[in-house]
Formats: C-alpha cells, sequence, structure tokens
C-alpha cells in the first residue's frame, strides 16, 4: 500500500478518524483489495443520489462533502483532509447516496468497492471484523457531530 495512505490515515487528528489496528502486514494486505484514482480539483467523487456502493480513502488533498439544494445552493457538511474516509455507510445500505463529495483540490483517493469488501470478510475474518469496527466508529461519530449541530440524519 502507498505508505503515504497509511501515514496520513494514522496520523489525522479527527474525532472522526478512520482508526483500523492494522499492523504493518494486514495494511499491506489491505492494500490487495483498494484500488487508487486520481482526481482533479472540481472533480465529484459522489454524487448525491447515486446508488454506488464504494468507500474511499482519502491519500492527499482535499474533500469537500456538501448536500446540494436547489438551484446552485450547497448545505456543506464537511471538509475532508488527507487521512480521512468517505462514502462509508454505501457499505452497509441500500439506499441513495445522502451527500455529494467534490475534490477542492487534485487528490488522490483509494476505492473500496462493495464486492471487495465482501470478499476481505470473507477471506480475512479477523480483519474484516477490525474493518467493521473502524467504519463503524466513524459512523457512529459522524451521526453524533450531525446531531450536535442540528442537521438530519438521512
Amino acid at each position: 500500500m502507498s505508505s503515504v495512505l497509511v501515514q496520513a490515515i494514522q496520523s489525522l487528528n479527527a474525532d472522526d478518524a478512520f482508526r483500523p489496528r492494522f499492523d504493518d502486514k494486514q495494511w499491506a494486505l489491505f492494500e490487495s483489495y483498494l484500488q487508487q484514482h486520481k482526481l482533479r480539483a472540481g472533480d465529484l467523487l459522489i454524487r448525491h443520489r447515486d446508488m454506488d456502493r464504494n468507500m474511499y480513502l482519502l491519500e492527499s488533498g482535499t474533500l469537500q462533502v456538501y448536500v446540494p439544494d436547489a438551484g446552485p445552493a450547497r448545505r456543506a457538511v464537511a471538509i475532508l483532509r488527507s487521512g480521512a474516509v468517505v462514502g462509508e455507510p454505501s457499505m452497509f445500505g441500500e439506499t441513495p447516496r445522502m451527500a455529494q463529495v467534490e475534490a477542492m483540490s487534485p487528490a488522490v483517493v483509494w476505492v473500496l468497492t462493495r464486492p471487495r469488501f465482501e470478499e476481505l470478510l470473507t477471506r480475512q475474518g479477523d480483519m474484516g471484523i477490525e474493518l467493521l469496527r473502524s467504519i463503524g466508529a466513524v459512523m457512529s461519530e459522524r451521526m453524533r457531530a450531525n446531531l450536535d449541530r442540528g442537521l438530519p440524519l438521512a
């Protein structure tokens, strides 16, 4: 795996940081389940209401998370920095995307598709449980933060 991604994940200082307790060997194995994508500033990573089932790990760059309102208006939700995870709820549900995610700068992301996620769960049970715990912690913290800000959960 990109040591840059692992370093970004491990050094992100945010309440909703993705913190799987993987050793070096597990991080390397996790890499085999991911694909790298490069974004230009302004590229959409996630489109509001789409049904894709991908989770992304941000190696470098900045992403803006927002909900489109009527017309050109946007309701800002978050700015994500290197090391952040985004799109994690799609690993579990069959509902449309709740927000839109756009690259604010050139960015490098690593994608985990749902089929690869399910394969990891089947083949690497202990890692899969740790990954589920880590994703659940991110979602829980984001839900708490949204409730604190008075934002709806859906």
